[in-house]
């Protein structure tokens, strides 16, 4: 996917990519390095450079980034007398290894841009600045070793520290946010960097999805330019899929799609991305004022502030910082109108090139369309596959102990400190002896248990029967779980599960963050019986994780029923299917399974959760004028956090396609489909005052005041796609939205054959939008033109 995301952020006016690099995916085991595959970075840079753009390399190598344990691994928390991110010899000495090793591998490809490479900026650590009072005097010293090191490695460009306001000279300090138009830097002799411009926030399962409006995000990063920034960078501009175990958090979801203008798929987001892409164009047409000197600023009104660099060239920005109304000013002696929470950019000081609040470039409509691959029977529903309900084959996983390097110990031992996160599950087990007269029993045979766990996830077995779970949350992962159960006399079984969803990935002494059932366990009835301190038998993962199942195609063990079970806990699952037809993204609708992880080939595509519902309220219309905050702008209330899962038409062949899933709370696969995100339809609005395309803009040949009329227009996202028909067109007081388009009181008779004229048949036309293309149907009227269009 790389070079067609690459050139999608080109055309999307980006310069400059920024990536992380990950230390636990290079060096998963200690010393044993990994740059293959998926996981060539230098392939990578070398991609972007031969796109014709630049690098921005985040070396960290603590990234945050909501991936699993802040991108350290695990490993690095075992070694002796390591104290992560301070002034430790320990961990300062594998930091600079790390560190070391990516810089020699750009070096010796010439990657740097002193080399005549693409890499024109690092970064060392990451939002230190957060968490350095937690470290008291030593944070000082790690900092300045931090700096001496860097410079050190002698790569000839300069290095950033981002929220880091001490960062001494020559590391330059950034700022990530929201908004960081009100940023300084610590010298006059640095450059305004914004390296993180949050485009939407992550996904945490039992959570609302967030999304931020582009009018918001234009807005910050017109203000951005407007106070004398030099270098922005979208957080994210592709989100992508957290794959296997790489999210954390803990509770991040698979998905990282983050509302970025590129969608988990790859898939242009609109009006996001074009946008953002007009944006872009504008500020590149003030370049040679914007780098030429300071701006001079002024009030014109309250709230309402103008910046103008004016030396060889002139250019000036008008920002209406209100929330609630619009403002009409004079600027050099011409009247501006300023949407609220808007501001106009003007190349030439004189004319309005780009407002953030008015959207002039199209917006598109998703379908997911559930595609069925084989003859479907009559009666299964529409959204099943055949091809997944074919062949089902099933393995119970084993409830507690199964595996031969089961070990005991007299206490409860925290989970991560166990299992090293080499899989997600760790067993608990203990025997009970049971005659009928122990204290912690009441009604002879029964007894509540209490467990206390530090989170994420416990499920609880009596005698293998499955007798209670609970869960935490992304703002509280511990668990507190009280069940009666029953006990039979003689010989008893607890056996307790308990699941990570990620390890903890932010904050001072994250890495101290436990997991697991550390107590206390008690039974009580008449009286208590503390658990705690019995001796306990430990399994660390799963036999059926252990056996490679999930890699495993045609083993005899899988067993085949004319119905196999269903909505159990712990059972494994197995299917094939041949691929969807065509290039188009896929996904699989994970509806009707519980909690658990799925791979396709061998490669897992991530955990599923479906059944992890968002709260019911929180979601409501999101105005995009004011601050903003990551909870300001939620959808999906009520519904499953996350019920589409990528997988990525690499993971797949045409035929013979094998999908496994371990199934840990019970579902129900032959409710599992195939879902295409296809753009059902391309829409755009635009007002006869808007400023129009910023393409139309000729600086040394100014015409009708050195802009073109406002056009509308409309292109197909995909490249074999022509404009078929016209769903909707209306010039005059149309309203609504893409998809639900409405005529207004005010309504050109012959706007529809215009643009049918105008577009059938191309892959992209454009429309004036004036009483001359369509006639007037209202004098005196402020009209617009809203066009739905069906590419096919």
């Amino acid at each position: 996917m790389w070079p067609d995301l690459i050139e999608k952020s080109k055309a999307g006016g980006l310069d400059v990519i920024e990536t992380s690099v990950f230390w636990n995916i290079h060096e998963p085991v200690h010393h044993q390095y990994d740059f293959e595959g998926r996981k060539d970075l230098v392939r990578f840079v070398k991609t972007v450079a031969e796109a014709g753009l630049l690098v921005h390399l985040r070396i960290g190598p603590y990234i945050c980034a909501e991936w699993n344990y802040g991108g350290f691994p695990l490993w690095l928390h075992f070694i002796p007398g390591i104290k992560f991110r301070t002034d430790n010899e320990p961990f300062k000495a594998e930091m600079q290894k790390f560190t070391a090793k990516i810089v020699d591998m750009m070096k010796k490809e010439n990657l740097y841009a002193s080399q005549g490479g693409p890499v024109i900026l690092s970064q060392i650590e990451n939002e230190y600045g957060h968490v350095e009072s937690a470290y008291g005097s030593a944070a000082k010293k790690y900092i300045n070793w931090l700096v001496s090191m860097a410079s050190s490695l002698d790569t000839s460009v300069p290095w950033v520290m981002c929220q880091q306001a001490d960062a001494p000279d020559p590391i330059i300090n950034t700022c990530n946010g929201f908004y960081c138009d009100q940023f300084t830097p610590n010298s006059n002799k640095k450059p305004k960097l914004w390296t993180e411009n949050w485009t939407g926030w992550f996904l945490s399962f039992g959570g609302a999805v967030p999304y931020r409006p582009v009018q918001d995000i234009a807005f910050a990063v017109a203000r951005f330019f407007q106070r004398g920034g030099t270098f922005q960078n979208y957080y994210m501009y592709h989100g992508g899929t957290n794959f296997g175990h790489t999210s954390g958090g803990p509770f991040i979801a698979t998905s990282y799609d983050y509302d970025a203008p590129l969608d988990e798929y790859g898939i242009i987001r609109q009006p996001k991305w074009g946008h953002l892409k007009e944006l872009h164009k504008a500020i590149k047409l003030c370049e040679k004022a914007l780098v030429a000197t300071d701006p001079t600023s002024s009030f014109l009104a309250p709230n309402v502030e103008a910046h103008v660099y004016n030396t060889t060239g002139c250019a000036a920005f008008l920002a209406n910082i209100g929330i609630q109304s619009d403002v009409t000013v004079i600027f050099n002696g011409k009247s501006f109108h300023l949407p609220a929470w808007s501001v106009s950019i003007l190349p030439d000081c004189r004319n309005v090139v780009f407002n953030t609040a008015q959207i002039n470039s199209q917006t598109a409509t998703l379908e997911i369309k559930y595609q069925n691959l084989k003859h479907k029977r009559a009666n299964e529903s529409d959204h099943s596959s055949e091809a997944l309900q074919s062949e089902w084959t099933f393995v119970n996983e084993p409830i507690g102990i199964s595996k031969s390097d089961a070990f005991a110990k007299p206490r409860l031992l925290e989970q991560i400190n166990t299992t090293a996160d080499v899989s997600d599950y760790l067993w608990y087990s203990i025997s009970i002896e049971i005659s009928g007269g122990e204290p912690f029993l009441f009604n002879g045979t029964l007894s509540n248990l209490y467990v206390e766990s530090l989170g994420h996830v416990l499920q609880v077995f009596v005698n293998k029967k499955y007798s209670g779970s609970g869960i935490g949350n992304s703002r509280n992962p511990k668990v507190t779980l009280e069940k009666t159960i029953m006990f039979s006399p003689g010989s008893n079984t607890i056996d307790l599960l308990s699941a990570t969803v990620g390890l903890q990935n932010s904050g001072a002494f994250f890495d101290l963050s436990g997991a697991g059932i550390t107590g206390p366990v008690t039974l009580k009835g008449l009286s208590s019986l503390d658990l705690s301190t019995k001796e306990w038998t430990y399994q660390i993962g799963l036999k059926g994780e252990q056996s490679r199942q999930f890699e495993d195609f045609g083993a005899s063990h899988w067993v085949s029923l004319s119905t196999i079970p269903t909505n159990q806990p712990l059972i494994w699952y197995k299917t094939t299917f041949d691929a969807p037809k065509g290039n188009i993204p896929i996904a699989m609708d994970f509806t009707g399974m519980g909690k658990g992880e799925a791979w396709v080939n061998g490669q897992s595509i991530g955990r599923y959760w479906p059944k992890n519902i968002a709260p019911q309220s929180g979601c409501s219309s999101c105005n995009y004028g004011g601050t903003f905050k990551n909870y300001k702008c939620l959808k999906n209330c009520g519904k499953p956090s996350q019920q589409l899962y990528h997988v990525p038409r690499s993971f797949i062949k045409l035929k013979s396609n094998t999908l496994v899933l371990f199934e840990e709370m019970g579902g129900d696969p032959t409710q599992i489909s195939f879902a295409i995100k296809e753009i059902a339809s391309v829409c755009a609005h635009v007002s006869e005052l808007h400023p129009g395309p910023v393409d139309a803009w000729n600086s040394s040949r100014p015409q009708n005041g050195g802009r073109l009329g406002p056009i509308l227009a409309l292109e197909c996202s995909y490249p074999d796609q022509l404009i078929s028909s016209i769903r909707f067109a209306s010039f005059g007081t149309p309203h609504g939205a893409c998809g639900n388009f409405n005529h207004g009181k005010c309504s050109s008779a012959n706007a529809l054959a215009v643009v049918q004229q105008a577009c059938i048949g191309l892959k992209n036309c454009k429309v004036g939008v004036s009483a001359k293309s369509f006639g007037d149907p209202c004098k005196g009227v402020t009209k617009s033109l809203a066009v739905e269009a069906v590419c096919s």
